[in-house]
């Protein structure tokens, strides 16, 4: 006979899963912590209108005209002149290297030509790389000249209500057209392959350690530096099949070129495989479960994709914000992938890029084989 329904029994079964619940403080601890760290990264990092962005300057006019559209192009608040090249080539360079945004170039006799009437032309570069982080820039610029000498020109020049003086070009490199694919889709490799690495290998380690084949390896004479490049090969090899098949998806669904050299993309992708290895094993060294691997996984692997600037522009997030991106891995991986892919940078060009993700990946390297050698201890 079936018995009628209780709410004593089903305080006390509540009663003893709260308990449990509270006893387990690792996972309450992740519950609370978890949506701070969303909010805060959300709430102050992220900002889709990004302001104040870094501009280079080659000013060859150095005319009361050219210092005029220079602070017009200033008062705009998205453009901050902070580089001063001292030729197009050098500016180019600051710009392959993701240095600047843009470039600004004023050519000489631009104050001379504009008092004459002779409506001059300045060019202003834009990195396409990343459509939305120049955006509303490039809107702030356009229709700029007819306003911009409205003052100085008073009393100097008569023009045309309707015509401008001079002219500002705006010219868009590596995407003139905007495609979103050509910024998304290189990005997403290097946020799959993080993916991959910390929570997938966390996953699996804490798998093993759970079935109890991991202390197998103690009867071993397996030093803790060959267990970890042992169990590291296969994954690497399943990170560059990864990158091929992006990278022919890439190509061949969403028409992204390839400018720059495949044999150094993949050369570059090992650091950061490895670095995102690193880290996965060092979260199996902490976790005591599969769940609670996933759990620690998305406290690195949420600030990255968030903060790298795959997802959103990274030169709108606050300073402390970029020096917490760039000590993550996926902010240089990024900026390697698209400079390769569209700008056809070489290795001296992601030089800037290459070495704070060789440190990164040495200092998880050797936390990793401390933390492991613990472990086997």
């Amino acid at each position: 006979m079936q018995e009628n329904f209780s709410w004593a029994r089903l305080w006390g079964l509540f009663i003893k899963e709260f308990t449990q619940f509270r006893r387990d403080r690792s996972t309450f601890a992740m519950i609370i912590s978890l949506p701070i760290v969303q909010l805060l990264l959300f709430g102050y990092a992220i900002n889709t209108n990004p302001r104040h962005l870094p501009a280079a300057l080659v000013n060859m006019d150095r005319g009361q005209f050219s210092r005029t559209l220079i602070h017009g192009l200033q008062n705009t608040e998205y453009f901050n002149f902070k580089f001063f090249p001292a030729s197009e080539q050098a500016a180019e360079k600051e710009m392959m290297t993701h240095q600047v945004l843009f470039s600004l170039h004023i050519p000489p006799n631009f104050s001379r030509q504009l008092v004459r009437g002779e409506h001059p032309a300045a060019l202003l570069e834009v990195d396409g790389t990343d459509p939305v982080s120049v955006a509303y820039a490039v809107a702030a610029s356009n229709g700029l000249m007819n306003s911009v000498f409205q003052y100085d020109l008073n009393g100097i020049v008569k023009q045309a209500p309707t015509t401008a003086p001079a002219q500002l070009i705006v010219h868009t490199r590596y995407n003139p057209a905007g495609i979103t694919q050509y910024n998304i889709v290189p990005g997403l490799l290097g946020t799959i392959l993080t993916m991959t690495f910390v929570m997938v290998a966390a996953m699996a380690l804490t798998r093993e350690k759970e079935r109890g084949t991991l202390e197998t390896l103690l009867a071993t004479p397996l030093r803790p530096l060959e267990v970890i490049m042992g169990k590291a090969t296969p994954f690497v090899i399943v990170g560059y099949l990864q990158i091929f098949i992006i990278l022919l998806i890439a190509r061949w669904f969403f028409n992204v070129p390839l400018v720059g050299s495949s044999v150094l993309l993949l050369v570059l992708s090992l650091p950061f495989i490895l670095a995102n290895l690193a880290v996965g094993i060092t979260v199996s060294t902490l976790a005591r479960s599969q769940l609670e691997a996933s759990q620690l996984s998305i406290f690195f692997f949420l600030p990255s994709m968030l903060l790298s600037g795959f997802a959103f522009p990274f030169r709108g997030m606050p300073i402390w914000a970029q020096w917490l991106a760039n000590a993550l891995p996926l902010t240089h991986f990024i900026n390697i992938v698209r400079g390769i892919m569209l700008k056809g940078v070489t290795f001296t060009d992601t030089w800037v890029d290459v070495w704070p993700m060789l440190v990164f990946m040495g200092v998880m390297l050797a936390i990793a084989l401390k933390r492991y050698r613990r472990t086997l201890d």
